[in-house]
């Protein structure tokens, strides 16, 4: 069976708004506010993980591949899907954003950033694309032993949704080893924290994309956050990555 033949196998019958829907919101949520990230467990089942990874084979699903030592990002190589989304990640992208739009709206009112989100993710990206944002940016992301990727933030242009999902596509300790999700964060006048965040196959963490509003003794601050993966020791690595905003 080819590989588009099996995404669509897996993805018939599957209602991915109704696993979003399960998890466990009022967590993740209190996760997110309490340390910027939060995992959402078993988001996708082991075959839906597969056969995403498998699309990484045919470049008619991508507009675009980065090698990333070419760039200074790190080591590895991404590619970013193309217009329209495999069903099963255009699924995700809208059931996702409805659970994490009244975060991103709730941070900024704290942060005092004038900024809201509606309630449609269409509706944000067509705010995205009429500013000339209207490349697609949800990724796919490939590591072989040695590759890492550096700290870094997923920006790309004027309008930028606070959030974002990465999701392990991969199973720790049987497929790689290493490739542990990092986070860090730059507190005014603090040393930065880092977090890491175990994940097992079909896992996802949510976080903050650029930064996020925390409760100080003196107010409301903003801290600056940056995400990366640790070396790869062994075997193969893909991961699913979910951003909300369009690219210039």
């Amino acid at each position: 069976m080819g590989v588009a033949k099996r995404i669509a196998a897996t993805e018939s019958g599957t209602d991915v708004a109704s696993q979003v829907d399960a998890l466990d919101w009022p967590q993740i949520t209190g996760d997110l506010d309490n340390q910027g990230c939060a995992v959402l467990k078993g988001l996708l089942s082991p075959d839906q993980c597969r056969a995403i990874a498998a699309l990484y084979l045919d470049d008619a699903h991508f507009r675009s591949r980065i090698v990333m030592g070419r760039h200074g990002f790190g080591r590895g190589e991404y590619k970013y899907f193309s217009y329209p989304l495999p069903d099963l990640i255009a699924q995700l992208r809208p059931a996702l954003y409805a659970h994490l739009q009244g975060v991103a709206n709730r941070w900024n009112e704290a942060m005092g950033i004038d900024i809201r989100y509606p309630a449609a993710h269409a509706a944000f990206l067509k705010r995205c694309h009429e500013a000339g944002q209207a490349r697609p940016t949800p990724l796919l992301l490939q590591y072989e032993a040695g590759d890492y990727n550096c700290l870094h933030q997923d920006l790309y242009g004027e309008h930028v949704f606070p959030l974002q999902v990465a999701i392990l596509l991969s199973e720790p300790g049987r497929d790689f080893t290493g490739g542990e999700f990092v986070l860090t964060e730059q507190r005014p006048r603090m040393q930065s924290r880092a977090e890491v965040v175990p994940l097992a196959q079909g896992d996802a963490v949510a976080f903050a994309v650029h930064h996020r509003p925390v409760q100080g003794t003196r107010g409301t601050y903003r801290v600056n956050l940056r995400h990366g993966v640790s070396r790869i020791r062994s075997g193969q690595r893909h991961t699913l990555g979910v951003i909300f905003h369009d690219a210039k």
